[in-house]
């Protein structure tokens, strides 16, 4: 049984092994640092344990899509959901940890050890840094390619359009990013939070299980993992299973460690090499896909694959980092929000309202693109070298741009959000899935 665009052809198997083969090789110099008690320049270390993890994720992300051809709708879409926040999680977990046995330590604070960035900061850093890039960077490259794919083909477009049953993912991502405007206004994230942010999520699991089972779409090793027999299938799915996730967590706090340890050494800012650089190596395959997807012209799985990530990241893994938080500080006090963060994950919301505000008409054209790209590249440039006396000045006048845009979108068409919640809430898959062949015949 397979699950892919085009015929059975053009699996191209020598391809798909010598990739498999390749990305298996970059496993072990990740294991064998790992193993050896060997100590290396932290640079050369945190490339090293980037890599695995890198590796790791793309194993994740090919075991995951596979996966989907042998087990129900319902716990195909919470598995894959938990499995594409791996990565990410698994580095934003370790700086949590550190950050609640701070806490601990020092009677309810979070310092910076040895006056760098305290790791309450970190974990929060990568968090909102992994948001943004998925938007800024993963949606627009996906938008990009495909008007590039078209212009060359000779049918250059203006706008793309996704399916309409992509509506239910846009709608919960609505509620999410809705709730998440509150959290730049609070002292912490707390127990509370998780609760609200992993009921959006289990609801919009629930809501995804009750759509009709389809064939997955697989590219590229998955494509040809999924051509395998039913039980070599399952026992290579398993076997991806296992050694990713074994060096994820073997290699996450080592690349963590070695991330900080290079900021301190160059004189670099270990918060924006946790902020960029760490979710940029974990979120570095579901990008790949995303991208192979646009290639192909597949809009809907290529930036419905962005969008579905995007609620797992809002809901999943910013609702349970409280739970590691309170594990590890044995309190029930929440993720402390210190110093930059305020303005951090305001402009991490506001970025996330301005997406879905212009996706909600289940289109993205090419100026939307140029907004959402040019925002996100003039606030990550300053970042980095504007004056650090204004950083909190230009995120907080970047989000209100994005929140005025997004009013401007909104009330440009005053239909478009109440019709997309409706669609993501009450109608039927059935219905949904007859607008999404129209939206499929005007794309092709």
């Amino acid at each position: 049984m397979t699950a892919a665009d085009d015929g059975p052809d053009d699996v191209r198997a020598g391809r798909q092994k010598r990739w498999v083969t390749l990305v298996g090789l970059l496993l072990v110099p990740a294991l064998l640092l790992r193993f050896s008690g060997t100590g290396l320049a932290q640079p050369l270390e945190a490339a090293i344990f980037g890599m695995g993890i890198v590796a790791a994720a793309f194993l994740l992300s090919w075991a995951a899509e596979v996966a989907q051809l042998d087990i129900s709708a319902g716990l195909a879409l919470s598995l894959v959901a938990l499995i594409a926040v791996l990565p990410e999680y698994a580095v934003d977990a370790v700086f949590t940890i550190h950050g609640g046995r701070s806490f601990r330590a020092h009677g309810g604070a979070c310092p910076a050890p040895g006056g760098g960035t305290s790791p309450c900061e970190l974990a929060l850093a990568n968090m909102t840094g992994g948001n943004r890039l998925l938007i800024g960077v993963g949606w627009t490259m996906v938008a990009y390619l495909a008007f590039w794919v078209f212009k060359r083909r000779g049918t250059p477009k203006q706008q793309l359009e996704l399916d309409r049953t992509k509506s239910v993912e846009l709608s919960y991502l609505a509620v999410a990013c809705a709730y998440s405007l509150t959290l730049p206004f609070k002292s912490s994230i707390t127990l509370f939070d998780t609760v609200v942010l992993v009921a959006i999520f289990v609801a919009y699991t629930v809501r995804l299980s009750k759509a009709p089972p389809e064939e997955p779409h697989l590219v590229g090793p998955a494509r040809w993992i999924g051509t395998f027999p039913t039980g070599r299938r399952r026992a290579a799915v398993v076997g991806l299973f296992v050694v990713a996730c074994a060096v994820i967590l073997l290699c996450a706090e080592q690349f963590a460690a070695a991330l900080v340890g290079t900021g301190q050494e160059f004189g670099v800012s270990e918060f924006l090499l946790v902020q960029w650089l760490a979710p940029l190596a974990s979120e570095s395959p579901e990008l790949i896909v995303a991208g192979l997807y646009a290639y192909r012209l597949n809009i809907t799985n290529g930036l419905g694959a962005l969008v579905s990530s995007k609620v797992n990241q809002w809901t999943l893994l910013v609702g349970t980092l409280p739970v590691v938080f309170a594990v590890s500080s044995h309190s029930l006090h929440g993720l402390p929000i210190i110093s930059l963060q305020r303005e951090e994950l305001l402009i991490t919301a506001a970025q996330s309202v301005f997406a879905v505000a212009v996706l909600a008409s289940l289109s993205l054209s090419r100026r939307e693109c140029h907004l959402l790209l040019g925002l996100f590249l003039f606030q990550f440039v300053f970042s980095g070298i504007g004056p650090e006396r204004f950083h909190g000045v230009v995120l907080v006048g970047v989000s209100v741009v994005y929140l005025a845009l997004a009013v401007v979108v909104v009330a440009g068409d005053r239909r478009r959000l109440p019709r997309l919640l409706r669609d993501g809430f009450v109608t039927k898959y059935s219905e949904l899935a007859r607008g999404a062949e129209g939206a499929d015949d005007r794309l092709r």
